[in-house]
């Protein structure tokens, strides 16, 4: 009888440090995603146009200072970009440089036609 429950015991002991380190085990973390990368942060500004090379370079005249722009081989160009028109740049820095992506001239303001005067 000694005997018997000598064995039990062992494998009751065997049992235990075996589920021990069975719950010690450790499990693989699962790989990280791949690190998307960040869609550029779109800015703008709007100020009037100080100078303009169709497809190169914009600069704008925004309060007291000048912003000059590359422009992106895809920049949408809404209306007709000329000096001295009001301007607005859809922008994105890339490293020190600023790229315009879309620039929107507002439409020129017509003077208003005096009215004819009235005949009696």
């Amino acid at each position: 009888m000694k005997k018997a429950l000598a064995i039990l015991v062992a494998i009751m002991a065997l049992v235990a440090f075996t589920g021990g380190l069975m719950a010690q085990e450790k499990k693989e973390a699962p790989a990280p995603a791949a690190a998307k990368p960040k869609a550029p942060k779109i800015l703008k500004a709007t100020g009037t146009v100080a100078a303009y090379e169709a497809g190169k370079m914009l600069k704008i005249k925004v309060k007291d200072k000048e912003m000059t722009f590359d422009i992106a081989a895809d920049a949408k160009v809404k209306g007709e970009v000329k000096e001295g028109a009001k301007a607005t740049v859809s922008y994105k820095k890339e490293g020190d440089k600023m790229v315009a992506t879309a620039i929107t001239v507002a439409a020129p303001k017509k003077p208003a036609e005096p009215k004819p005067a009235e005949k009696k």
